[in-house]
């Protein structure tokens, strides 16, 4: 679910070029009801805007757009909450937002999001310590890396497991690279041994597949 795109700067890319990357979405649905990894791009101030020069498609528009309506959301899960994956969260008060513990202490903290986009008025948070399945067939496995709190979700389909890694890497050339690895981290393997079929990002439309 495409819900926007920024410019991500070359001292940022490590390339030496800056990069357009997609800001993505995923709806899942579950035996409790529709999961929704990520809700889209804040707004976290002018020097940030022009530092990012964001576009983005509203949260209702991007859901109407794969036929879902906001209403029909049971549960929020961000991969982590930087503002460019919980901008669309105030528009769902009232659902349970699922966190690990250690990332909403974080995101409380100085200098790391925007306190309006998680502390706003009707936030429900759900908080968890570690790997938990949210439904049946749906797991949430922590993979730190990008940050400490990260997290992605992990979904049985009848055509094999699909990992949404959210911003556990920024690219499908990445999370091949740390795929492939002699000695990949312990959330790699943990992701690894659950047979995935297909992987997908928050920030890159490339898909990874084994």
């Amino acid at each position: 679910m495409q819900l926007g795109s920024f410019v991500r700067p070359a001292e940022e890319t490590g390339t030496g070029q800056p990069r357009v990357e997609h800001v993505l979405g995923y709806v899942v649905r579950s035996p409790a009801g529709l999961v929704l990894l990520d809700t889209g791009m804040g707004e976290a101030g002018a020097e940030t805007e022009a530092h990012y020069r964001p576009s983005r498609v509203p949260l209702p528009d991007a859901l109407a757009r794969v036929g879902v309506g906001l209403d029909e959301v049971a549960l929020v899960v961000n991969c982590h909450l930087h503002f460019d994956h919980i901008g669309g969260n105030p528009l769902l008060t009232g659902r349970p937002v699922l966190a690990q513990r250690g990332e909403l202490e974080a995101a409380r903290g100085p200098d790391y999001t925007v306190p309006e986009l998680v502390d706003f008025p009707g936030a429900r948070y759900e908080l968890l310590d570690g790997e938990t399945e949210i439904a049946t067939g749906v797991l949430v496995v922590p993979t730190p890396g990008h940050v400490e709190g990260h997290q992605s979700l992990v979904v049985a389909c009848t055509d094999g497991t699909v990992v949404l890694a959210g911003q556990a890497h920024d690219t499908a050339a990445e999370w091949a690279a740390h795929a492939a690895a002699d000695e990949p981290s312990p959330w790699m393997r943990r992701i690894l041994a659950l047979d995935p079929r297909r992987v997908v990002f928050a920030h890159d439309a490339a898909v990874w597949e084994p």
